[in-house]
């Protein structure tokens, strides 16, 4: 199950020098996620410990890496100020029951429906919060940002930026770091680079005592062990209808944020992870953290990354990164607080230029203009939303430009038989999206008394198909003409209403699909 072994893809050694890279970056985004939900960091920090450690050991994807999220945090704060922690908690439990059952039911498949260009938004939008959330730390806390009085007052932007010697030298820091992690690889591979800066720019910090923010800044991270304790609410319907809408919500973006991240690391790594796993595995995650004092999480892409490219792909890179974490909370902190924000925030800016698809630009001219759409779409709402909204919003534009697409591709052949009756042959899907232009090729008035439609080559698709061949008998029988509905299946013969006895049946040739349509259910 925990997959330790060596092998030429996950060593020992370097899953335990990117789990200790990854613990690192993952203090400051804990701390900075706890504080957009409303609750003490130490819940932030737990969780990013549990759902770590957990999704780790029994989770689908080897080397990816679990924690509290910015896209869960937006949504807990509303519940954390309308009924406070202990509801977080318990909502918590339930987001990850729900969570289990969809691994249960192996509803991880269907992330295979995300298309393309909406796997790239998904990527760059990301990437775009990534990178705004760290403006935040060139600014002074407190402070009025420079677009206060706009309607972008408040937004994730609105920075009341540094001045002076301490903006430049945040920046120069920050650059530093970047041009280290650039580098170093060139030279030498036996230490992560990203670890590798963070120790070198702390040291320039500490050793020539330099005026620039640090982790300790933010907050102390300094805690115990977390205690079991069941959430003190009442266990009756009313905390029920509460918390339901709040760990619906939650588990659907817990659970897409984590089966794309999971994609995205199966296509670097070139290895396949298990999405119905990876859906149990954060569910147990959640269900734990809830009782642990932890506001919950998901998978995070920018964790992941820095783990894969620090050449972390075992499940012991998660492991460490997790026990490294609770060692920081633990003994570690005053050390760990002595870290230069300037560090952290240049692995972030690499993390970022890393998982943006720069190709999109290269290529956005050349695909079709609705996956361009799709793309810029998904990347736009990402960052003024949440994920799940924008995966949903992909997906529908999506499947109606499908729609739009197939219902082109629907062609009636007439042609008159040796018998001088009239033939139709139908060819392409008869669904909502071709109904009126199937219905638009036939006039009854115009036909022969014998008409025959065929429609081998068609496949009816849902139950508009299935009204517009009842419609048409309808029109024919009308008109006083005889019609022969030919090679429809056998589920389309038991769903028509008014054409079910025109249809001849030959059992040979007729063919055996289900039609999705919900009398079937």
């Amino acid at each position: 199950m925990f997959e330790l072994q060596l092998s030429k893809v996950a060593s020992l050694k370097n899953d335990l020098l990117s789990g200790l890279t990854v613990a690192l970056a993952l203090v400051p985004e804990a701390v900075a996620f706890a504080f957009v939900a409303g609750v003490d960091p130490l819940v932030g920090l737990y969780a990013a410990f549990m759902v770590g450690l957990i999704t780790a050991c029994i989770g689908g994807r080897p080397g990816m890496i679990s924690g509290a999220t910015g896209a869960l945090a937006v949504v807990m704060v509303s519940l954390v100020a309308d009924h406070g922690v202990e509801y977080l908690f318990i909502t918590v439990v339930l987001m990850g029951l729900l969570q289990i059952t969809a691994g249960v039911l192996k509803l991880g498949k269907f992330i295979r429906m995300v298309p393309y260009p909406v796997m790239l938004g998904f990527v760059n939008g990301l990437a775009i919060v990534i990178f705004l959330a760290q403006l935040g730390q060139f600014g002074e806390a407190g402070q009025d940002g420079w677009l206060h009085g706009t309607f972008m007052q408040d937004s994730i932007i609105d920075v009341a930026w540094l001045q002076g010697e301490q903006l430049y030298m945040l920046f120069g820091l920050v650059l530093l770091t970047m041009v280290i992690i650039h580098f170093l690889p060139r030279l030498t591979k036996a230490l992560p680079s990203s670890l590798v800066a963070i120790v070198v720019v702390t040291g320039l910090v500490l050793g020539f005592d330099l005026n620039t923010k640090v982790v300790g800044d933010i907050a102390s991270i300094s805690g115990g062990l977390p205690s079991f304790s069941i959430p003190a609410v009442p266990f009756n319907f009313e905390t029920l209808f509460i918390i339901l809408p709040y760990a619906i919500i939650l588990a659907a973006i817990g659970l897409i944020e984590s089966l794309l991240t999971l994609r995205l690391i199966d296509e670097i790594t070139e290895t396949r992870g298990r999405g119905n796993r990876e859906c149990i595995g954060q569910g147990v995650a959640n269900t734990v953290t809830g009782f642990f004092g932890g506001m919950g999480g998901c998978a995070m892409i920018g964790q992941s990354m820095i783990n894969v490219n620090s050449g972390g792909r075992g499940r012991m890179s998660g492991i460490s990164a997790a026990l490294f974490l609770l060692i920081f909370i633990l003994v570690a902190s005053p050390l760990i607080e002595q870290i230069p924000l300037a560090a952290l925030i240049g692995v972030m800016f690499i993390v970022v230029i890393g998982t943006f698809e720069w190709s999109s630009f290269r290529i956005v001219g050349k695909v079709p203009r609705s996956d361009a759409l799709i793309l810029v779409t998904v990347s736009g709402v990402t960052v003024a939303t949440d994920l799940a909204v924008a995966v949903v919003v992909g997906v529908i534009i999506s499947a109606l430009v499908f729609a739009w697409e197939h219902a082109k591709y629907i062609r009636i052949e007439a042609r008159e038989d040796h018998k001088g009756s009239t033939v139709y042959a139908v060819t392409g899907p008869l669904f909502f999206g071709s109904a009126t232009s199937f219905l638009e090729r036939f006039d009854p008035k115009l036909d022969n008394d014998d008409v025959v439609i065929d429609f081998a080559r068609s496949r009816v698709a849902d139950h508009s198909g299935l009204e517009a061949i009842d419609t048409l008998a309808e029109r024919y029988l009308n008109a006083g003409k005889q019609l022969h509905l030919v090679h429809l299946s056998e589920e389309c013969r038991k769903l028509l209403n008014k054409a079910g006895s025109l249809v001849e049946v030959n059992v040979i040739e007729d063919p055996k699909y289900f039609v999705a349509e919900d009398s079937l259910a």
